[in-house]
């Protein structure tokens, strides 16, 4: 038979492929220059702009489908039956984290504007594969902690700051760059650390310690060395356990098993335990918490930057395919309903990319007002930004239609990734309950946080209203725990309300205050109110290959 016209392709959208992410992304290039000196902002765009194209590139979005395709795989005995514990990657995850190391995303201390750009590369990288992001994430975050004890900041940080990928094990001296893990969830607490029962006996040596016990969630096992926690006689203790001693035998560090995860399956995720296992103390016996606390909140603000990073790209891909698409004799994203979902969408990324970046400069200045900032706002981003995540992913995918529900449209990888980072570091409760604590125990946080959002005030009055009501729910704090998550949801919006106000184009902040602040939304995504130049709003988010 002649002829295979029935397998003509026509109307099907061309991949979202060999463009610039970073640069493609009015928001983040906007928030960008606002919190980057003159001095060094052609540096940092020069530098962020070369990502976005890596980023963006055929080649890494394949190397992404691969290390989810061929997750790891732990390798517990060598063949005569001696332990190794060593878990096998795709050679997709190494590229991949190799070139997120280069990039500096594990660099942030002391570099100018470090954390500001650090914050955008990480927002770009995830929207590549979120996966490898988690030991970018802990090896960044272990630096403060670390420096509680500066002979250890001084023999570790310049290994963690690196741009050299060494994947082999081998005692850390030896090599040019290094990882860290972080182990502090057990059985029986979860996210109550206080109730952790690894032991740890003191040594001989000062400093030093071994290690008795399991840890129910180990992130990145193939790390050089992890923070951990344990009880110590004096209390609740942070310990560095080094994956390979110095004189190059392997510390105890039996790797159970690794977790099925519904998402991030490129990244290993495992139950590891310790049976006389070499530690040294960081920071004084008994204060745990409080050493291990400043990477604690530096991995959460990467939470809510990879959860804007997903909403991002998710959002990328909802209008690019609309943008090309056709239906019912005409482009979707002219269509006025599909308008209204997509820049409904839009909103929701440019907030969280709004606060995520705020937060990074916040870090960047350092001062001691900004210190007290952060304190409140990062509990409360992380618990919002990553909240919002899911829904976003879900219905982006719902913007392809049947395509966003195959694998191959890249969507359902988004979806199944978009809850992690609510749970990582504290679910929902967590952040909330962090945030009453700051309340209560730091007044400065909340003057900080107040002073941020009134630097609009009498801009909008949406917004104000909005401010109104937070005071209101402030000042009544009989129950006050069974309405921290509604008292942290408003804090976000306003934070974000405010940011936006100031610096978003008139459209995005006046479609966000009307949705979000004054009320006039439904419960689902394609509900914002007439009058709003939506158009707008969609046409500042679309990916610009």
């Amino acid at each position: 038979m002649a002829g295979t016209s029935t397998h003509t392709v026509t109307n099907q959208p061309p991949p979202l492929v060999g463009y610039d992410v970073f640069s493609a992304d009015r928001a983040l290039v906007e928030a960008v220059e606002r919190y980057t000196d003159p001095d060094v902002s052609d540096e940092v765009r020069s530098e962020l702009s070369a990502l976005g194209r890596s980023a963006g590139s055929g080649q890494l979005q394949e190397w992404a489908v691969q290390a989810n395709e061929h997750p790891p795989r732990l390798h517990t005995h060598d063949r005569y039956g001696h332990r190794t514990d060593e878990v096998e990657f795709h050679p997709a995850w190494h590229r991949l984290l190799g070139k997120g190391v280069s990039a500096g995303l594990t660099g942030a201390w002391g570099r100018p504007a470090g954390h500001v750009r650090r914050a955008a590369g990480f927002l770009v990288w995830t929207q590549v594969e979120a996966g490898n992001c988690c030991p970018l994430s802990m090896t960044h975050a272990a630096v403060p902690a670390l420096r509680a004890d500066p002979g250890l900041a001084a023999e570790w940080e310049p290994r963690l700051t690196s741009t050299v990928y060494d994947r082999e094990l081998r005692p850390a001296g030896q090599k040019a760059g290094a990882l860290f893990g972080m182990g502090m969830t057990e059985k029986q607490g979860g996210s109550d650390v206080r109730a952790n029962t690894t032991e740890a006996r003191p040594l001989a040596e000062a400093g030093t310690y071994v290690l008795t016990g399991h840890k129910w969630f180990c992130s990145a096992p193939m790390s050089d060395a992890f923070l951990v926690l344990a009880q110590a006689p004096d209390g609740l203790t942070c310990f560095l356990v080094p994956r390979v001693l110095a004189d190059g035998t392997r510390n105890v560090f039996r790797i159970q098993r690794l977790k099925d995860k519904l998402g991030n399956r490129s990244n290993a995720s495992a139950e590891v335990e310790f049976d006389g296992t070499w530690a040294r103390r960081v920071g004084e016996e008994g204060r745990g918490v409080r050493t291990i606390i400043g990477m604690v909140a530096a991995t959460r603000l990467d939470c809510a930057l990879g959860s804007a990073g997903l909403m991002r790209q998710a959002v990328a891909q909802a209008i690019h395919h609309s943008t090309h698409r056709e239906a019912f004799g005409g482009r979707l994203v002219d269509k006025p309903l599909m308008r209204n979902v997509l820049a409904d969408l839009a909103l929701e990324s440019e907030a969280a990319t709004a606060l995520a970046l705020r937060l990074a400069a916040a870090y960047d200045d350092g001062g001691e007002r900004e210190r007290a900032f952060l304190r409140l706002a990062v509990p409360a981003a992380k618990y919002w930004i990553t909240k919002r995540c899911a829904p976003v992913a879900v219905e982006a995918a719902e913007c392809l239609g049947g395509n966003g529900y195959v694998e191959d449209s890249g969507l359902p990888r988004l979806v199944r990734e978009s809850p992690l980072n609510s749970v990582w570091e504290g679910a929902g409760n967590v952040q909330a309950l962090d945030v009453l604590r700051a309340l209560r125990r730091e007044p400065g946080a909340l003057d900080a946080c107040l002073t941020e959002i009134g630097r609009a005030h009498g801009a909008d009055h949406r917004l104000d209203r909005a401010v109104k009501d937070l005071f209101t729910e402030l000042a009544d704090l009989d129950g006050i725990e069974g309405r921290a998550r509604r008292l942290v949801e408003r804090l976000a919006l306003v934070l974000q309300g405010s940011l936006l106000v100031r610096h978003a184009p008139p459209q995005v902040a006046d479609a966000f205050c009307a949705s979000r602040l004054g009320g006039d939304h439904g419960a689902s995504f394609g509900t914002l109110p007439g009058g709003l130049d939506l158009a707008s709003v969609v046409e500042r988010a679309r990916p610009v290959p």
